[in-house]
């Protein structure tokens, strides 16, 4: 019999981040919160937190979370008919998901604020490559997730949402002092471009599509969807921005396409843990909807 009380303190302290943030959640000392965690792994024989700034779950720590979120949604459909049990009920059931930033940046969000308003739980969001978020579910690390893979993670089930289409943008002067004879690939490897993080490979893949060649490039690295555009107006490099969300700039002439026309379509997916498929289908819903108004 799995020792809930252990568990529960597991996944408050990978919430909060701390041993003596999800002491002050459960209303116990840190000492309780500390012993709890021992003796779960002691009898599973496996450590589930790895102690840091922040504390985060291990490989098993992970999936003793996603245990306890379904733990937790279960308990909240019953106390739905049972209200008399809410004295007892732990708080507010907080769900892990992993999406790439453009979607969270662009069409993704009023789907996760329907979602948060129907059911009442909290949300965690994950952010990574689109290309990488199947990791964090082979991982156990969440229940569903915005991805660019259309294979079924094991255990999941997957729902095409559609295409978001990216443009390359630089301004016009960035355009001037780099492009001067055209977009050429020995251009592209002297001009400053950007990119999420290393594992961003959308400008490369945008370069073999448009001249069948892909260079490596000097790059400005910057993790945030808006500050992509904001670089680009400010002529730090060129960068691949959502179509959606430059098109007032792309109007005005405050931005301009590399090559007229050409644009990069990455197809998105939606999967999500087939254990939590049925009581998780107001937010499935929410999002397909969503993809529907915000994706082509």
């Amino acid at each position: 019999m799995l020792d809930y009380a252990g568990a529960r303190a597991v996944a408050m302290i990978v919430q909060t981040g701390s041993f003596e943030a999800a002491a002050r959640r459960l209303n116990i000392t840190p000492s309780a919160v500390s012993q709890r965690v021992r003796g779960l792994e002691e009898r599973l024989g496996t450590v589930l937190i790895r102690r840091g700034q922040p504390c985060s779950a291990t490989e098993a720590g992970a999936w003793l979370c996603r245990h306890m979120e379904h733990v937790g949604m279960l308990e909240t459909a019953l106390i739905a008919h049972l209200p008399g049990l809410a004295a007892g009920a732990p708080g507010l059931v907080t769900l892990e998901v992993a999406t790439n930033a453009d979607s969270l940046g662009t069409w993704l969000m009023p789907a996760l604020a329907d979602f948060a308003r129907g059911s009442g739980h909290l949300l965690s969001i994950a952010v990574d490559d689109e290309q990488h978020t199947p990791d964090w579910l082979r991982q156990g690390r969440v229940l569903a997730a915005v991805t660019s893979c259309d294979r079924a993670v094991a255990g999941c089930s997957v729902h095409r949402l559609g295409r978001l289409r990216y443009g390359a943008t630089a301004s016009p002067d960035f355009m001037r002092r780099h492009f001067p004879a055209g977009v050429t690939p020995d251009a592209l490897a002297a001009a400053p471009s950007l990119i999420f993080n290393r594992k961003d490979d959308l400008q490369r893949a945008w370069m073999r599509q448009v001249t069948g060649a892909a260079p490596d490039l000097p790059c400005h690295v910057l993790p945030s969807t808006q500050g992509f555009v904001d670089a680009c107006l400010a002529g730090l490099g060129w960068g691949m921005n959502p179509r959606g969300l430059v098109a007032a700039h792309l109007a005005s002439g405050a931005l301009v396409e590399l090559v007229p026309g050409a644009v990069l379509d990455v197809t998105l997916h939606w999967q999500i843990s087939r254990l939590a498929a049925e009581r998780l289908r107001p937010l499935t819903d929410a999002v397909i909807a969503a993809a529907a108004a915000g994706l082509d």
